[in-house]
Protein backbone atom coordinates (compact mmCIF):
# COMPACT_ATOMS: atom_id res chain seq x y z
CA UNK A 1 0.00 0.00 0.00
CA UNK A 2 1.43 3.52 -0.76
CA UNK A 3 -1.19 5.85 0.96
CA UNK A 4 -1.42 5.84 4.40
CA UNK A 5 -4.52 4.52 6.04
CA UNK A 6 -5.48 6.95 8.35
CA UNK A 7 -7.54 5.77 11.83
CA UNK A 8 -10.86 7.36 10.27
CA UNK A 9 -12.26 8.93 7.54
CA UNK A 10 -15.71 10.12 7.08
CA UNK A 11 -17.92 8.59 4.41
CA UNK A 12 -19.26 12.06 2.93
CA UNK A 13 -21.52 11.98 -0.31
CA UNK A 14 -22.95 14.16 -3.05
CA UNK A 15 -26.45 14.19 -1.27
CA UNK A 16 -24.62 15.87 1.76
CA UNK A 17 -22.86 18.30 0.28
CA UNK A 18 -26.02 19.27 -2.28
CA UNK A 19 -27.81 19.79 1.02
CA UNK A 20 -25.35 21.87 3.00
CA UNK A 21 -25.45 24.49 -0.86
CA UNK A 22 -29.00 24.43 -0.32
CA UNK A 23 -28.99 25.11 3.08
CA UNK A 24 -26.41 28.28 2.11
CA UNK A 25 -28.89 29.31 -0.42
CA UNK A 26 -32.20 28.92 1.68
CA UNK A 27 -30.95 31.90 3.66
CA UNK A 28 -31.83 30.14 7.19
CA UNK A 29 -28.44 28.88 8.63
CA UNK A 30 -29.22 28.41 12.41
CA UNK A 31 -31.31 26.11 14.01
CA UNK A 32 -34.30 25.79 11.45
CA UNK A 33 -36.06 23.71 9.06
CA UNK A 34 -33.59 20.86 9.02
CA UNK A 35 -32.78 20.54 12.62
CA UNK A 36 -36.51 19.93 12.95
CA UNK A 37 -36.40 17.39 10.21
CA UNK A 38 -33.04 16.06 11.56
CA UNK A 39 -34.42 15.38 14.41
CA UNK A 40 -38.28 13.77 13.66
CA UNK A 41 -36.71 11.59 11.49
CA UNK A 42 -33.85 10.42 13.85
CA UNK A 43 -36.51 9.97 16.74
CA UNK A 44 -38.42 7.85 14.30
CA UNK A 45 -35.60 5.81 13.20
CA UNK A 46 -34.19 4.70 17.31
CA UNK A 47 -37.56 4.71 18.21
CA UNK A 48 -37.68 7.65 20.27
CA UNK A 49 -40.77 9.60 21.58
CA UNK A 50 -38.60 13.23 21.67
CA UNK A 51 -35.15 14.01 20.01
CA UNK A 52 -33.68 17.28 20.46
CA UNK A 53 -30.28 18.05 18.33
CA UNK A 54 -27.29 19.65 20.05
CA UNK A 55 -24.09 21.14 19.38
CA UNK A 56 -22.05 17.80 20.97
CA UNK A 57 -22.41 14.68 22.89
CA UNK A 58 -21.26 16.61 25.98
CA UNK A 59 -23.78 19.33 25.49
CA UNK A 60 -26.56 16.64 25.82
CA UNK A 61 -24.98 14.71 28.90
CA UNK A 62 -25.03 18.50 30.43
CA UNK A 63 -28.43 19.62 29.51
CA UNK A 64 -29.53 15.20 30.58
CA UNK A 65 -27.82 16.15 34.26
CA UNK A 66 -28.81 19.45 34.51
CA UNK A 67 -32.65 19.21 33.03
CA UNK A 68 -32.63 16.41 36.05
CA UNK A 69 -31.68 19.35 38.79
CA UNK A 70 -28.77 16.83 39.80
CA UNK A 71 -26.03 19.39 41.20
CA UNK A 72 -24.42 20.25 44.56
CA UNK A 73 -24.34 17.30 46.98
CA UNK A 74 -24.79 14.47 44.40
CA UNK A 75 -23.57 11.69 43.40
CA UNK A 76 -23.41 10.22 39.36
CA UNK A 77 -21.49 6.63 38.90
CA UNK A 78 -20.03 6.37 35.52
CA UNK A 79 -16.99 3.97 33.87
CA UNK A 80 -13.26 4.69 34.13
CA UNK A 81 -13.13 3.65 30.38
CA UNK A 82 -14.96 6.67 28.82
CA UNK A 83 -13.73 10.04 26.85
CA UNK A 84 -13.60 12.78 29.85
CA UNK A 85 -16.34 14.40 28.03
CA UNK A 86 -18.69 12.17 30.86
CA UNK A 87 -17.08 13.08 33.74
CA UNK A 88 -16.15 16.39 32.81
CA UNK A 89 -20.61 16.81 32.76
CA UNK A 90 -20.93 15.74 35.89
CA UNK A 91 -18.46 18.05 37.12
CA UNK A 92 -20.14 21.06 35.06
CA UNK A 93 -23.37 20.39 36.99
CA UNK A 94 -21.74 20.69 40.41
CA UNK A 95 -21.83 16.92 41.18
CA UNK A 96 -19.38 14.21 42.52
CA UNK A 97 -18.47 11.75 39.83
CA UNK A 98 -17.78 8.03 41.34
CA UNK A 99 -16.38 5.70 39.02
CA UNK A 100 -17.58 1.57 38.93
CA UNK A 101 -15.20 -0.81 37.25
CA UNK A 102 -15.76 -2.19 34.11
CA UNK A 103 -16.59 -5.72 33.37
CA UNK A 104 -14.73 -8.42 31.29
CA UNK A 105 -16.52 -6.85 28.01
CA UNK A 106 -15.00 -3.13 28.46
CA UNK A 107 -18.70 -1.42 29.98
CA UNK A 108 -19.31 -0.40 33.44
CA UNK A 109 -20.15 -3.67 35.32
CA UNK A 110 -23.61 -3.34 37.23
CA UNK A 111 -22.29 -5.63 39.91
CA UNK A 112 -19.62 -2.95 40.40
CA UNK A 113 -22.29 -0.55 40.33
CA UNK A 114 -24.44 -1.77 43.20
CA UNK A 115 -20.91 -1.35 45.28
CA UNK A 116 -20.70 2.59 44.75
CA UNK A 117 -24.67 3.66 45.44
CA UNK A 118 -25.03 5.73 48.17
CA UNK A 119 -27.97 8.06 49.47
CA UNK A 120 -26.28 10.75 47.39
CA UNK A 121 -26.35 8.91 44.28
CA UNK A 122 -28.85 10.53 41.94
CA UNK A 123 -27.52 9.15 38.40
CA UNK A 124 -25.72 6.22 36.46
CA UNK A 125 -23.75 7.18 33.50
CA UNK A 126 -23.02 3.92 31.27
CA UNK A 127 -21.03 4.36 28.34
CA UNK A 128 -21.68 1.83 25.53
CA UNK A 129 -17.86 1.54 24.70
CA UNK A 130 -17.05 0.94 21.32
CA UNK A 131 -20.87 0.85 20.04
CA UNK A 132 -21.17 -2.14 22.46
CA UNK A 133 -24.44 -1.96 24.71
CA UNK A 134 -24.04 -2.22 28.35
CA UNK A 135 -26.35 -5.09 30.81
CA UNK A 136 -29.13 -2.05 30.89
CA UNK A 137 -31.89 -4.54 31.41
CA UNK A 138 -29.54 -4.84 34.84
CA UNK A 139 -28.69 -1.22 35.24
CA UNK A 140 -32.54 -0.47 34.59
CA UNK A 141 -34.44 -2.01 37.48
CA UNK A 142 -31.05 -1.42 39.81
CA UNK A 143 -31.89 2.26 39.49
CA UNK A 144 -35.40 2.64 39.26
CA UNK A 145 -35.79 0.17 42.58
CA UNK A 146 -33.47 3.29 44.21
CA UNK A 147 -35.27 6.20 42.48
CA UNK A 148 -31.87 6.92 40.55
CA UNK A 149 -31.98 8.77 36.89
CA UNK A 150 -30.09 6.98 33.99
CA UNK A 151 -28.65 8.47 31.21
CA UNK A 152 -26.60 6.74 28.70
CA UNK A 153 -23.78 7.73 26.93
CA UNK A 154 -24.13 6.16 23.39
CA UNK A 155 -21.56 8.19 22.11
CA UNK A 156 -20.18 5.23 20.03
CA UNK A 157 -23.69 4.01 19.74
CA UNK A 158 -25.23 5.04 16.89
CA UNK A 159 -27.01 2.31 15.15
CA UNK A 160 -26.56 -0.62 17.97
CA UNK A 161 -29.53 -2.46 19.28
CA UNK A 162 -30.26 -3.64 22.71
CA UNK A 163 -32.27 -7.02 23.03
CA UNK A 164 -33.51 -5.94 19.50
CA UNK A 165 -34.26 -2.64 20.06
CA UNK A 166 -32.19 0.26 19.00
CA UNK A 167 -30.52 2.01 21.49
CA UNK A 168 -32.45 5.34 22.43
CA UNK A 169 -35.80 3.88 21.96
CA UNK A 170 -38.09 4.72 24.24
CA UNK A 171 -40.16 1.93 27.23
CA UNK A 172 -41.90 -1.07 26.49
CA UNK A 173 -42.53 -1.39 29.99
CA UNK A 174 -42.07 0.22 33.53
CA UNK A 175 -38.10 -0.08 33.65
CA UNK A 176 -37.17 -0.41 30.03
CA UNK A 177 -35.95 2.96 29.21
CA UNK A 178 -33.41 5.77 30.20
CA UNK A 179 -34.19 8.97 31.45
CA UNK A 180 -32.09 10.42 28.56
CA UNK A 181 -29.85 8.75 26.18
CA UNK A 182 -26.90 11.36 24.10
CA UNK A 183 -25.38 10.41 21.10
CA UNK A 184 -22.21 11.94 19.22
CA UNK A 185 -21.97 13.23 15.66
CA UNK A 186 -18.51 14.26 15.74
CA UNK A 187 -16.14 14.04 12.55
CA UNK A 188 -15.08 10.23 13.92
CA UNK A 189 -18.66 8.79 14.48
CA UNK A 190 -20.32 6.53 12.93
CA UNK A 191 -23.00 9.50 11.92
CA UNK A 192 -22.08 12.89 11.54
CA UNK A 193 -22.45 15.97 11.35
CA UNK A 194 -18.77 17.34 11.95
CA UNK A 195 -19.48 18.72 15.31
CA UNK A 196 -23.17 17.65 16.62
CA UNK A 197 -25.33 15.02 19.09
CA UNK A 198 -28.78 14.18 19.81
CA UNK A 199 -30.12 13.63 23.41
CA UNK A 200 -33.77 11.47 23.58
CA UNK A 201 -35.90 11.02 26.02
CA UNK A 202 -39.72 9.75 26.71
CA UNK A 203 -40.62 12.06 28.99
CA UNK A 204 -42.41 15.18 26.67
CA UNK A 205 -42.41 17.67 30.12
CA UNK A 206 -38.59 16.73 30.33
CA UNK A 207 -37.89 16.64 26.47
CA UNK A 208 -39.52 20.95 26.39
CA UNK A 209 -37.71 21.42 29.75
CA UNK A 210 -34.15 20.59 27.55
CA UNK A 211 -35.06 22.25 24.49
CA UNK A 212 -35.60 25.32 26.53
CA UNK A 213 -32.05 25.18 28.25
CA UNK A 214 -30.55 24.32 25.19
CA UNK A 215 -31.37 27.99 23.99
CA UNK A 216 -30.31 30.11 26.70
CA UNK A 217 -33.47 28.86 28.64
CA UNK A 218 -35.78 31.17 26.52
CA UNK A 219 -39.51 30.20 25.64
CA UNK A 220 -39.09 30.14 22.05
CA UNK A 221 -36.15 29.17 19.61
CA UNK A 222 -35.20 31.47 16.60
CA UNK A 223 -37.34 29.23 14.13
CA UNK A 224 -40.26 29.67 16.21
CA UNK A 225 -39.74 33.47 16.32
CA UNK A 226 -38.61 34.46 13.07
CA UNK A 227 -41.29 31.89 10.95
CA UNK A 228 -43.96 33.11 8.49
CA UNK A 229 -45.93 32.42 11.47
CA UNK A 230 -44.08 33.01 14.69
CA UNK A 231 -44.03 35.51 17.14
CA UNK A 232 -41.55 38.16 18.31
CA UNK A 233 -41.90 37.57 22.14
CA UNK A 234 -39.94 35.67 24.59
CA UNK A 235 -39.25 35.15 27.77
CA UNK A 236 -35.84 33.69 29.82
CA UNK A 237 -37.32 31.42 32.24
CA UNK A 238 -34.08 29.47 33.21
CA UNK A 239 -30.23 29.76 33.43
CA UNK A 240 -29.98 28.04 29.84
CA UNK A 241 -26.93 27.50 27.49
CA UNK A 242 -26.33 27.44 23.93
CA UNK A 243 -26.21 24.15 22.76
CA UNK A 244 -28.44 24.29 19.27
CA UNK A 245 -26.97 23.06 16.01
CA UNK A 246 -27.47 24.42 12.72
CA UNK A 247 -29.51 23.64 9.72
CA UNK A 248 -26.16 23.27 8.15
CA UNK A 249 -24.51 20.66 10.51
CA UNK A 250 -28.23 18.62 10.25
CA UNK A 251 -27.87 19.17 6.54
CA UNK A 252 -24.94 16.51 6.51
CA UNK A 253 -26.84 14.86 9.20
CA UNK A 254 -30.11 14.17 7.58
CA UNK A 255 -28.21 12.13 4.74
CA UNK A 256 -25.57 10.41 7.08
CA UNK A 257 -28.49 9.20 9.08
CA UNK A 258 -30.08 8.03 6.05
CA UNK A 259 -26.96 6.00 5.17
CA UNK A 260 -26.35 4.25 8.93
CA UNK A 261 -27.54 1.23 8.77
CA UNK A 262 -25.41 0.58 5.14
CA UNK A 263 -22.87 1.91 7.15
CA UNK A 264 -23.26 -0.69 10.60
CA UNK A 265 -23.34 -3.33 7.81
CA UNK A 266 -20.08 -2.29 6.00
CA UNK A 267 -18.57 -1.91 10.05
CA UNK A 268 -19.70 -4.94 10.41
CA UNK A 269 -18.24 -6.58 7.58
CA UNK A 270 -14.89 -5.12 8.31
CA UNK A 271 -15.29 -6.54 11.25
CA UNK A 272 -15.77 -9.90 11.04
CA UNK A 273 -12.87 -10.03 8.67
CA UNK A 274 -10.47 -8.85 11.57
CA UNK A 275 -12.18 -11.54 13.76
CA UNK A 276 -11.10 -13.86 10.75
CA UNK A 277 -7.86 -12.64 10.64
CA UNK A 278 -7.17 -12.86 14.19
CA UNK A 279 -8.93 -15.47 15.38
CA UNK A 280 -6.85 -18.07 17.21
CA UNK A 281 -3.59 -15.79 17.49
CA UNK A 282 -2.69 -16.53 20.86
CA UNK A 283 -1.21 -13.06 20.83
CA UNK A 284 -4.28 -11.05 21.10
CA UNK A 285 -7.63 -11.20 21.98
CA UNK A 286 -10.77 -10.24 20.02
CA UNK A 287 -13.20 -7.22 20.97
CA UNK A 288 -15.87 -9.04 22.67
CA UNK A 289 -19.16 -8.97 21.15
CA UNK A 290 -22.81 -10.03 23.04
CA UNK A 291 -25.50 -12.24 20.56
CA UNK A 292 -28.42 -10.22 22.29
CA UNK A 293 -26.86 -6.89 20.86
CA UNK A 294 -26.19 -5.52 17.53
CA UNK A 295 -22.70 -4.08 18.52
CA UNK A 296 -22.45 -0.76 16.50
CA UNK A 297 -18.70 -1.51 15.66
CA UNK A 298 -18.17 2.21 15.95
CA UNK A 299 -14.58 1.23 17.48
CA UNK A 300 -12.86 -2.50 16.76
CA UNK A 301 -10.29 -2.46 19.68
CA UNK A 302 -8.00 -5.31 20.04
CA UNK A 303 -6.48 -6.54 22.91
CA UNK A 304 -2.63 -7.51 23.08
CA UNK A 305 -1.67 -10.31 25.50
CA UNK A 306 1.53 -8.53 26.21
CA UNK A 307 3.02 -11.77 28.24
CA UNK A 308 3.28 -13.24 24.64
CA UNK A 309 5.07 -10.49 22.77
CA UNK A 310 8.45 -8.98 23.31
CA UNK A 311 6.71 -5.63 22.53
CA UNK A 312 4.69 -3.16 24.34
CA UNK A 313 2.02 -1.35 22.95
CA UNK A 314 3.34 1.66 21.98
CA UNK A 315 6.07 -0.47 19.89
CA UNK A 316 3.07 -1.99 18.32
CA UNK A 317 1.40 1.25 17.42
CA UNK A 318 4.74 2.31 16.27
CA UNK A 319 5.66 -0.51 13.90
CA UNK A 320 2.03 -0.34 12.35
CA UNK A 321 2.59 3.11 11.45
CA UNK A 322 5.72 2.37 9.79
CA UNK A 323 3.66 0.09 7.12
CA UNK A 324 1.70 3.18 7.12
CA UNK A 325 -1.50 2.31 9.59
CA UNK A 326 -2.64 4.57 11.38
CA UNK A 327 -4.03 3.00 15.52
CA UNK A 328 -5.56 5.13 18.48
CA UNK A 329 -6.31 3.93 21.96
CA UNK A 330 -9.92 4.12 23.59
CA UNK A 331 -9.74 4.92 26.54
CA UNK A 332 -6.91 6.28 29.24
CA UNK A 333 -9.01 5.83 32.20
CA UNK A 334 -9.92 8.71 33.75
CA UNK A 335 -7.95 8.31 37.21
CA UNK A 336 -4.89 8.23 34.94
CA UNK A 337 -5.06 12.13 33.74
CA UNK A 338 -3.91 14.74 35.46
CA UNK A 339 -6.80 17.07 36.24
CA UNK A 340 -8.84 13.65 37.31
CA UNK A 341 -6.16 12.61 39.88
CA UNK A 342 -6.77 15.48 41.98
CA UNK A 343 -10.15 14.00 42.33
CA UNK A 344 -11.27 11.63 44.65
CA UNK A 345 -11.31 9.24 42.11
CA UNK A 346 -9.23 6.60 43.96
CA UNK A 347 -7.07 4.34 41.57
CA UNK A 348 -8.02 1.10 43.50
CA UNK A 349 -11.55 1.69 42.22
CA UNK A 350 -11.08 0.64 39.18
CA UNK A 351 -8.25 -2.38 38.91
CA UNK A 352 -10.12 -4.32 35.52
CA UNK A 353 -9.93 -0.82 33.92
CA UNK A 354 -6.35 -0.20 35.07
CA UNK A 355 -5.00 -3.45 34.00
CA UNK A 356 -7.00 -3.57 30.41
CA UNK A 357 -5.42 -0.17 29.10
CA UNK A 358 -2.05 -1.08 28.60
CA UNK A 359 -3.09 -3.91 26.59
CA UNK A 360 -6.07 -1.32 24.19
CA UNK A 361 -6.11 -0.73 20.36
CA UNK A 362 -8.50 0.96 18.05
CA UNK A 363 -7.53 -0.78 14.46
CA UNK A 364 -9.43 1.81 11.61
CA UNK A 365 -12.05 0.71 10.81
CA UNK A 366 -14.91 2.80 8.63
CA UNK A 367 -16.74 2.42 5.94
CA UNK A 368 -14.27 4.54 3.73
CA UNK A 369 -12.03 1.66 3.89
CA UNK A 370 -11.54 -0.52 1.34
CA UNK A 371 -11.46 -4.49 1.63
CA UNK A 372 -7.94 -4.14 0.15
CA UNK A 373 -7.03 -2.00 3.24
CA UNK A 374 -8.72 -3.65 5.46
CA UNK A 375 -6.88 -7.26 4.32
CA UNK A 376 -3.53 -4.80 4.17
CA UNK A 377 -4.33 -3.94 7.68
CA UNK A 378 -5.06 -7.34 9.08
CA UNK A 379 -1.50 -8.78 7.24
CA UNK A 380 0.35 -6.12 9.19
CA UNK A 381 -1.43 -6.45 12.09
CA UNK A 382 0.21 -9.99 12.08
CA UNK A 383 2.90 -9.92 10.09
CA UNK A 384 4.04 -7.58 13.82
CA UNK A 385 2.59 -9.80 16.27
CA UNK A 386 4.62 -13.18 14.36
CA UNK A 387 7.74 -11.25 14.24
CA UNK A 388 7.23 -9.78 18.32
CA UNK A 389 6.48 -13.63 18.70
CA UNK A 390 9.49 -15.22 17.13
CA UNK A 391 11.97 -12.24 18.99
CA UNK A 392 10.17 -13.38 22.20
CA UNK A 393 10.45 -16.79 21.93
CA UNK A 394 14.53 -16.65 20.78
CA UNK A 395 15.30 -14.54 23.53
CA UNK A 396 13.94 -16.75 26.13
CA UNK A 397 15.57 -19.78 24.48
CA UNK A 398 18.74 -17.96 25.03
CA UNK A 399 18.26 -16.96 28.81
CA UNK A 400 17.69 -20.66 29.08
CA UNK A 401 20.94 -21.40 27.57
CA UNK A 402 22.27 -19.37 29.44
CA UNK A 403 20.82 -20.64 32.70
CA UNK A 404 21.80 -24.18 32.14
CA UNK A 405 25.59 -22.94 31.09
CA UNK A 406 26.24 -21.51 34.14
CA UNK A 407 24.45 -24.43 35.84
Amino acid sequence: MTEFIRFHRPSIGDEEINEVVDTLRSGWLTSGPRVARFEQEFSKQVGARHALAVNSASAALHLALAGLKIGQGDEVITTPMTFCATVQAILHVGATPVLADIGADGNIDPEQIKKRITKRTKAIIPVHLAGLPCEMKVIWPLARLRGIHVIEDAAHAAGAHYEGRPIGAGPVGVATASDAVAFSFYATKNLTTGEGGMVTTHRPGFAKSLRMLSLHGTSHDAWDRYSEHGDWHYDVLAHGFKYNLSDIQAAIGIHQLRKLEQFIERRAFYANVYHDAFAGMDQVELPPDNPRCRHAWHLYILRLNLERLKIDREEFIRALQRKGIGTSVHFIPIPLHRFFAQLPLARDACPRALDLYPRIVSMPLYPAMTEEQVHYVTHCVRAVLEHSRRARFLALGHSCSDSARRV
